[in-house]
């Protein structure tokens, strides 16, 4: 995997949830109900987004991804496949401990790159 495909997002931590429009970590504050958004502009880029769908007869829930969103999402999911395979093969062919925590680490990477819808 080329390290220049990593961004510059903090993982979530434990506890922390991912904005549901971005990906970005969310604070989730002291108390209330739980936030689904990193800033204000990922909310109302959501509500946008579900507004458009209501207006298109869409179902609630729908996500539209243009054409490059949709060949950069594929890249990723191919990126987090070979790394799991990757991983297997290292595992099958005994290689030492540094080397499959590196691996695993690449792997955790490829995954949260992966789950970004935008």
């Amino acid at each position: 995997m080329d390290s220049d495909d990593t961004t510059d997002q903090p993982a979530p931590r434990r506890g922390e949830t991912s904005c549901a429009w971005c990906g970005r970590p969310v604070d989730e504050g002291g108390t209330g109900r739980r936030r689904r958004y990193c800033r204000r502009s990922c909310r109302q880029r959501a509500y946008e987004q579900r507004r458009s769908l209501r207006m298109q007869d869409l179902p609630e829930g729908t996500v539209v991804l243009s054409e490059a969103e949709s060949a950069d999402l594929m890249d990723r999911m191919f990126q987090l496949r070979c790394a799991c395979e990757d991983l297997a093969t290292a595992l099958a062919e005994g290689e030492d401990a540094s080397e499959l925590a590196r691996m695993s680490s690449s792997l955790v990477d490829a995954a949260r790159r992966a789950e970004r819808l935008r």
